[in-house]
């Protein structure tokens, strides 16, 4: 349903003489406001909307309008006044003055045409009006409606836009890309995913991604039982096993919390790639490389086991992890097979893209780990990611830090200082689940963990889709410097800069702390 919104204009009037001007009238609490009819873009009924943490108390959020990030403000926040609960007369009046700024509204009123004389400014006023956002008063027999100046409305709630790193902020990352290069070089790390009560890992650099099971599965005929069926993944066809099937396992319904990990047999191919369905995904791991074995001869001989490569014990071998190969997945008849139907069905469809396809399948396209804190969902660049691992029963509290700090874990030996992104979005706290993960990030040259509710894909997403977060949005919330709109899929998703996570002197405190 069009979320469009008409006004009643009332007929043309003569402007070019100067002496008649047209508003759009309102109601906001119980007084009357206007807006110059050509500034507004248009009015829409109250549209869903992405909330922004550290944002303006103003902005109400962000909304999709055609394609177009569009920040949304209260004006009974902008005004001071209490919030009202939203009903069928609720609008937002999109003004436009080169960006469009959405502002929620209790009702409309209607068009309404003024002589200048029935127009008294504020600089006439000698202060009587407390307000700076009014300019000016449209006097009637049955009451006063004031103007508001939509370019002063507008500015309401922003701040200066910050600044990119300069040279020194370049120089402290590039210290980090140092160290890690040479940290990572007795590591290993791993997608970890659970299947049948085992826990099972492939490595990062053969997983494309991690996605949600589509709604719907298109069965490929005379196709291996383990091949469940292809599903379409931006533009091209991919092939879908399960891997419960094709390890002989009992099969089970596609949970909520079944994800399909898109693994690719070569990093350099991303057309070569399966979906293989597992139960759930658990966490990404960075392993030293002397916890990882071959999987032992006698075990690796029988036709069962072929898949598995390594086996990693973590946790001094309480917990064992079985690495696949992607290689010897893919030299799998089954997987082999389920690529030739799905190359015939793609060739097929290949004939009938049109040309807006083709582009969108070749656009670039960049790699964000998302997660989910309250209803929102946020995305930092994959390579930012240095783990994700579970949340530990207990930790250590710190005496006299700050209140978002959970404490602190023992990460294989080393110190990691925790926080919780929901206390320091300022969000509401929930208790302790298993769906919750620590996401482990290194900020100014430390290790720090974060809180978060569930991790629920790594997503590729076009670039042409990510937009810089609007400046009305991030004038406290410096971390989301980017919004990714997908109207297609009805997402909006919020993108951190991870090293804004911590202003400078909380950096400080989590450098002592560790």
């Amino acid at each position: 349903m069009s979320t469009k919104s008409t006004v009643a204009e009332p007929e043309a009037e003569d402007e070019s003489s100067g002496t008649i001007r047209q508003f759009v009238t309102f109601h906001v609490d119980r007084e009357t406001y206007a807006v110059p009819l050509a500034e507004v873009q248009e009015i829409i009924r109250l549209p869903e909307m992405v909330e922004v943490p550290l944002s303006p108390r103003s902005l109400a959020g962000l909304a999709n309008l055609r394609g177009n990030v569009l920040p949304v403000s209260s004006l009974r926040r902008v005004f001071n006044l209490p919030d009202a609960e939203h009903d069928d007369a609720t609008r937002v009046v999109v003004i436009n003055q080169g960006t469009p700024v959405g502002f929620v509204v209790d009702r409309m009123a209607s068009v309404v045409t003024s002589e200048l004389q029935e127009i008294e400014r504020t600089d006439t006023m000698h202060g009587t009006v407390a307000t700076d956002l009014v300019s000016g008063m449209i006097k009637r027999p049955n009451g006063m409606i004031m103007i508001l100046e939509p370019g002063r409305l507008m500015r309401q709630g922003r701040r200066d836009a910050r600044k990119e790193p300069g040279p020194g902020g370049e120089g402290e990352r590039a210290v980090e890309r140092r160290h890690a290069s040479e940290v990572a070089a007795d590591e290993i790390q791993l997608v970890s995913f659970g299947l049948a009560g085992q826990e099972y890992a492939l490595p990062i650099e053969h997983v494309q991604e991690i996605v949600q099971v589509p709604e719907v599965i298109s069965a490929v005929p005379n196709s291996d039982a383990s091949v469940l069926g292809v599903m379409t993944l931006r533009s091209r066809l991919l092939p879908l096993v399960s891997l419960r099937r094709l390890f002989g396992l009992p099969m089970s319904e596609l949970g909520e919390q079944c994800r399909i990990v898109v693994v690719s047999l070569s990093k350099d191919n991303d057309a070569l790639a399966v979906g293989i369905v597992t139960d759930t995904v658990k966490e990404v791991l960075r392993v030293p490389r002397s916890i990882v074995d071959p999987l032992p001869e006698l075990l690796s001989s029988g036709g069962s086991l072929r898949e598995v490569e390594m086996i990693c014990r973590i946790e001094g071998g309480k917990r064992l992890v079985s690495i696949l190969s992607a290689e010897r997945l893919f030299t799998n008849a089954t997987i082999q097979d389920a690529f030739r139907s799905t190359e015939i069905r793609d060739q097929g469809e290949t004939m009938t893209r049109t040309g807006d396809d083709v582009q969108a399948a070749a656009e670039e396209e960049d790699q964000f780990v998302v997660f989910r804190l309250a209803d929102e969902e946020y995305g930092v660049p994959i390579d930012a990611v240095q783990e994700i691992v579970r949340v530990p029963e207990q930790l250590t509290h710190v005496p006299k830090s700050a209140s978002f700090v959970e404490g602190m874990v023992n990460l294989r030996g080393a110190v990691l200082p925790v926080i919780d992104q929901r206390k320091r979005f300022g969000l509401a706290t929930i208790e302790r689940n298993d769906r919750q993960r620590i996401m482990v990030f290194t900020i100014g040259g430390v290790r720090t963990g974060f809180i978060v509710d569930h991790v629920s894909e790594v997503l590729r997403i076009p670039r042409s889709a990510i937009a810089l977060a609007p400046d009305i949005a991030t004038a406290d919330a410096g971390a989301i410097t980017h919004v990714a709109n997908m109207p297609a899929a009805q997402r909006m998703i919020l993108m951190l800069d991870v090293a804004r996570l911590l202003a400078t002197d909380e950096l400080g405190a989590m450098q002592d702390a560790a």
